[in-house]
């Protein structure tokens, strides 16, 4: 139990960390610890990540609205395709080996990580704003598509896939686009959750819960501190999260 206790602590706080400072689904921090260190079954772990992303995100969302760091308006248009196409994704990957899963993700967060450092993103609200908005339109569904499969198929992807396209393609400003992309995978993970618990059982119910409330902490610590940072800070520390986070779980995914 103690080892259980441990596991999660740190699973939940790396989780936490990266969704509420860059909109990182949890499954990309807590799947491969549980995989590690607990024997648990691939698909299983990825299901329980999803089910602490659901709160995290929730309460991260919550913070970046209540900072005006939230666009819904234009989200819900990627939400929609995001929600069918992880339905999709989720069951096509109950039918793929497990060893193939999580490796895409883990080396997208690293070199977004990266892409933060070195090339910070310093759109500003005034600047997104003046994007037509029927071409955001187009854009969101193609992109909520892509975003969707990659979050039902892995479990993760679809937090960091959803940053880099709110940001560079839709030209978001940070603080904007993670708070909308929190609030898309707060929908998409509990739709993932369901489809992979109903698809491959029930989980183990302890654990689900331990990762769920450790997540949920943590990601409102996050949070909290990112939307009082200045755009270059946050740039730097999202950065830093997110290279550091995609060291760690690859050196998981090595044990």
């Amino acid at each position: 139990m103690l080892l259980v206790v441990l596991v999660t602590f740190f699973a939940g706080m790396g989780a936490g960390l990266g969704t509420g400072f860059a909109g990182m689904s949890a499954a990309a921090v807590i799947s491969p610890m549980l995989i590690t260190f607990l024997n648990m079954d691939p698909y299983m772990a990825v299901g329980i990540a999803l089910s602490s992303d659901v709160l995290a995100s929730a309460v991260s969302a919550y913070t970046y609205k209540k900072n005006g760091n939230l666009d819904v308006k234009n989200g819900v248009i990627m939400m929609i395709t995001v929600l069918i196409f992880t339905v999709v994704g989720s069951y096509i990957s109950s039918l793929i080996p497990s060893q193939t899963m999580g490796s895409f993700s883990v080396f997208m967060t690293f070199l977004l990580g990266i892409k933060f450092i070195v090339r910070p993103v310093m759109t500003t609200k005034e600047s997104m704003e003046a994007i037509d908005s029927k071409k955001r339109v187009r854009q969101s569904i193609l992109c909520g598509m892509l975003v969707g499969f990659i979050c039902g198929f892995i479990g993760a992807g679809g937090g960091m896939m959803m940053l880099l396209i709110l940001t560079t393609v839709l030209g978001y400003e940070l603080k904007t686009a993670v708070g909308t992309s929190v609030f898309i995978m707060t929908f998409t993970a509990l739709t993932g959750a369901i489809s992979h618990f109903s698809i491959g059982g029930s989980p183990d119910y302890v654990v689900m819960a331990l990762c769920i409330l450790f997540t949920f902490i943590w990601a409102r610590i996050a949070a909290k501190f990112a939307n009082k940072a200045t755009p270059k800070t946050l740039n730097r520390l999202t950065g830093v999260v997110l290279v550091v986070l995609g060291v760690v779980v690859m050196g998981f995914n090595m044990l």
